[in-house]
C-alpha cells in the first residue's frame, strides 16, 4: 500500500496483529524517505505495544508517541501529552495504533474532529479470520461497526492479516482470501493489502494481490 494520505490508522480486534503492522508500515514509509511519527493509542492491550520497538524506531529516525505507562506494571488508560501533535504537526506522516474494540476506539474520539477536518487519512480495519470473534465476514462487520460508532470515523479499507501464528502456512493465507473478499463485498471497502511474515512472502508472491511482508515485533520481557 502506498497511500498519499498523511495519517494512517490501523484498528482491529484484540489479536488481529495491528500493532506489528503499524510498526512495519511506519518503517516502510521511513525507508521511502518520509518523516514519520508512530502513535500508540491502544489502551486496551498493554502487553504488545509499539514501545517494545522503541529502539528500532529511534534507530530509523521515527518519532514515537505513547503512554508513559506502556511496559510498566500499571494498566492505566492514560493518554500521552503529545497526543495533539498527531494533528497539529503536518510535517510528518503519522501511523496510529488504535485500541482493539469499541472501548479502545473511544480514545480516537479526542482527535477525530481534527482528522476529519484535514481529510487526509486512511482508516484501515485489520482482520484475522482465525480469531474467535471474527471467524466470518458477518461477525467481522459487527466488530467494524462498533469501532466506527465509538471512534466517530468510518473505515476506508481492509488489511487481511489472517494467520495462525507460528503454524501459519501459505495455504492458511490463501484460505483467508475468500473471507476478505466477502467482507469487501459486504462493506464496499477495498482490501488494500494482505500481510504475511517475510518467510512466506516468496511462496505467496503473485498469488495474492497487495502482499506486504512483515518482520515480527520482538516482545520486551
Amino acid at each position: 500500500m502506498n497511500s498519499a494520505k498523511r495519517i494512517t490508522l490501523f484498528c482491529g480486534h484484540y489479536g488481529s496483529g495491528k500493532t506489528n503492522i503499524a510498526i512495519n508500515y511506519a518503517l516502510h514509509l521511513r525507508q521511502g524517505g518520509e518523516a514519520v511519527t508512530v502513535a500508540d493509542l491502544d489502551i486496551v492491550n498493554p502487553y504488545f505495544r509499539t514501545k517494545d520497538s522503541r529502539a528500532e524506531l529511534e534507530r530509523a529516525g521515527i518519532r514515537l508517541i505513547c503512554s508513559d505507562y506502556a511496559n510498566t506494571n500499571l494498566d492505566i488508560p492514560a493518554l500521552p501529552p503529545e497526543l495533539y501533535a498527531i494533528t497539529d504537526d503536518r510535517s510528518h506522516r503519522v501511523v496510529l495504533d488504535i485500541g482493539g474494540d469499541d472501548r479502545g476506539a473511544l480514545v480516537l474520539g479526542r482527535i477525530t474532529p481534527a482528522i476529519l477536518a484535514e481529510d487526509s487519512y486512511e482508516m484501515l480495519l485489520v482482520i484475522n479470520r482465525y480469531r474467535p470473534l471474527t471467524p466470518d465476514a458477518p461477525s467481522t462487520v459487527e466488530v467494524m461497526r462498533e469501532i466506527e460508532q465509538a471512534g466517530g470515523i468510518r473505515f476506508t479499507g481492509l488489511v487481511n492479516n489472517s494467520n495462525l501464528g507460528e503454524e501459519t502456512e501459505p495455504d492458511t493465507v490463501l484460505g483467508s482470501v475468500p473471507y476478505a473478499e466477502e467482507l469487501s463485498r459486504l462493506t464496499g471497502l477495498p482490501v488494500v493489502m494482505t500481510t504475511v511474515k517475510k518467510n512466506l512472502f516468496e511462496a505467496l508472491q503473485g498469488q495474492v494481490p497487495g502482499l506486504f511482508p512483515l518482520t515480527l515485533q520482538a516482545k520486551i520481557v
